[in-house]
Order: structure tokens, then sequence, then C-alpha cells
């Protein structure tokens, strides 16, 4: 059956514009990091893309190392991409990054030259595509000077393989210096890709999100609920044997504290006539600066409960100030 996109998605998620850039990205973007790859049959994949696309998702977020092998969720988006969705490219916004391992040897991750433009290549490959919108820098490289990652990533615009670039995962520190080189580059900066969400609040405590407006650029946040922590699964409490992600660590020194928060959030969520998860995306969406947040769904009904933040994205003041509240045990 040939796919026809929904005559109405453009009216169901809000989008938001990147700074001042002319870059547009709808308020959630589609991540392919989990769930989908070789993980889940194809079929079960391209329903739930062609669904977020319906609903006015048209931001779609990879990585050479994703899917449970390296370029399976490129591959994955590649196929659904030449079957369904080429007819529409104009209107997507495709991203990828490069930097964690991706093939054997020393220069199959980090930042150098070699590796980022062998990476891209091979990413458009797996997606059938001429070109990204946005191709990032996935980690810091401690090794390879600065200035080098920065011209590359210059050079893989100006050949024509992206028209932006980012990076991942870099502190504040680390945006300021080599978005001074691409300043001097006039490279199209647009943005850093990280972790934020309400119980990973480094975005604000080290002024990221002011170094970002520095230099027109913005933040797209992954882990808007804090890997599966800020949805109703724990209300009740942590099972003994529940997998932490780096960034969920502190659960383990205050785990009944943790719950008590949670039941307060979604205390909050429910006054509003949302779920807990809808109210953290909300959340983290009550800042411009934040233009896009990175999420995930393995089924339609998993993407569907998340794009109906789009039915309440105000937040007021009164609210606002209770969560901090609760999130600062005051």
């Amino acid at each position: 059956m040939v796919y026809a996109a929904a005559d109405n998605r453009y009216d169901v998620m809000p989008y938001r514009r990147v700074a001042d850039s002319g870059l547009i990205l709808p308020a959630l973007s589609f991540g392919l990091w989990r769930n989908l790859g070789d993980q889940k049959p194809l079929a079960n994949s391209r329903e739930v893309m062609l669904k977020a696309f319906d609903n006015g998702i048209f931001s779609f977020d990879n990585a050479s190392n994703y899917g449970p092998s390296d370029g399976s969720a490129e591959e994955t988006f590649g196929a659904v991409f030449e079957k369904d969705l080429k007819p529409y490219r104009n209107e997507l916004v495709i991203t990828t990054k490069a930097g964690y391992h991706m093939w054997p040897g020393p220069l199959g991750e980090f930042s150098g030259k070699k590796t980022l433009t062998a990476a891209l290549d091979m990413s458009l490959q797996r997606m059938h595509l001429d070109y990204v919108d946005i191709f990032y820098a996935h980690r810091w490289d401690p090794n390879t000077n600065l200035r080098e990652t920065a011209e590359a990533l210059d050079l893989i615009v100006r050949q024509g393989k992206a028209l932006y670039v980012g990076v991942s995962n870099y502190t504040t520190e680390q945006v300021a210096e080599i978005g001074q080189i691409f300043d001097e580059l006039h490279t199209p900066f647009i943005g850093n890709q990280m972790s934020y969400n309400m119980f990973n609040r480094e975005a604000e405590t080290t002024d990221m999100l002011a170094e970002l407006d520095k230099h027109h650029a913005g933040l797209i946040a992954y882990g808007p609920l804090a890997e599966g922590l800020l949805t109703d699964r724990y209300l009740d409490g942590f099972p003994a044997d529940m997998p932490l992600h780096r960034t969920n660590a502190f659960i383990k020194e205050d785990p009944e504290g943790t719950v008590a928060k949670l039941n307060a959030l979604n205390a909050v969520a429910a006054d509003r006539g949302q779920t807990l998860a809808q109210l953290a995306m909300a959340w983290l969406l009550r800042d411009k600066r934040v233009p896009s947040i990175v999420i995930g769904a393995s089924s339609v009904d998993h993407l569907l409960d998340n794009v109906k933040v789009a039915d309440n994205m105000t937040l007021s003041a009164e609210e606002l100030a209770k969560i901090d509240a609760i999130l600062n045990n005051k």
C-alpha cells in the first residue's frame, strides 16, 4: 500500500525556530536510539515512524552507533525513507551523529577529521540520503585538537553533506570553546544535543542555555523522561534490580525521597489532566531556547500518548513554582 501523509499533519504538533536561524523543528522529534533498529520488525518501526510524521513530527534523530548493532537504526530509517518518506524529503529534518564506537580499530570513534567524514558517508549510504540537515559530533574528544573537529564539521557543510552542524554531550565550557571557532569560520552551528529533564538540570545550573544563545544556537534535549523515571511506572517504588542510566545514579542515595517527588509531580500532572510524562515534556518546552525534545516510542499507542503533550504545553507561574518546590524539597 502506497503511503500518503495525513493532510492535517501540521495542525497537531507545534513547531519552533532554533534561535534566529532558518531551521524550524517540531516540539517533539523522533529518536531512533532505542526500540527500533533491528530490535523490532521493520513493519512495526515503519508504522510508528509514519504515525509520527502524520502527527507533525517531521524531525528524525539518529546516530552511527544506534541500534543493537552499529548502524542498524539508520538502516531501519533508510528502509522507511526509501519506501515511504522520500517524496517528503523537503519537509523532513533528518539528523545523525558520530563519535561513539562505530567500527573496529582506533579510527572507529571520537571526532578526528577522517572519523567524522567516513562516519557521515556511511550514514548517508545507510539512510539513502544525499545530505542530512544536522550532523553532530556525538561526544567530546579529549585527544583530538578542537580546531580539527570544528574544521571537519565546517568542511562537511561546505561539501553539501550537512546543512547545519552541532555537538552532543558537550559541557558549557566545551560549547564556548568550539562555538568561538565556529563563529570564526562562519559555520552554521545549530546547537548542543544533551540530557535535560526535571531531575537533570545541568543545562540551567551551568549556564548552558545562555552560552548557546550567544552563538544563535539551541538545546535539543534528549532523555526528557529521565530514562523512564518521569512516568507512572515507579510511583509505588523501584525494583531492586532496576538498571540505572548514569544520569539516574542519584536514585541510590534516596530512593524513598525520589518516589515521593514522583508522586507529588504526578499530582500536579493529574490536576492539569496530563500524565507525568506529558507534564515532564511540557516543563522542558517552557523555554524557547529548547526548540525540540527527542522522544522514543516502541508502539503507536506509546507515541500518541507523547503527542498529547501538544494539548496543554502552557504552565502557569504557580505550577512552575510548585514543581520547583517539589524538585528542591521545599
